[in-house]
């Protein structure tokens, strides 16, 4: 297993050097995705305002998130009481 790389990326322009143990094609995909969120920002939503466009941008993912967790969440209870439904069904208790 691979260390901490260093990597250069661009965002919004801006070349960065970062460090990841991710692969470089992982860190690529993410330095993709995140431009392409950011491309997502109306322009003048933020008044060509830098911070307010990754703030709105920032805003958008987390919302995506959570959206995204609660899902989890409710899938993995589903899963649990599926399993537990048939365990008892084994185990010749009720269904």
């Amino acid at each position: 297993m691979g260390g901490v790389l260093s990597h250069r990326v661009k965002v919004m322009g801006r070349e960065l050097q970062v460090r990841s143990p991710a692969s470089p094609q992982k860190v690529f995909e993410i330095e993709q995705f995140v431009n392409a969120r950011l491309a997502e920002v109306p322009s003048s939503a933020s008044g060509g305002d830098t911070l307010a466009v990754v703030s709105l941008a920032l805003l958008n993912l987390a919302g995506d998130f959570l959206a995204l967790a609660e899902e989890h969440d409710r899938l993995s209870q589903e899963y649990h009481d599926r399993l537990i439904r048939l365990l008892n069904r084994l185990d010749g208790g009720n269904p």
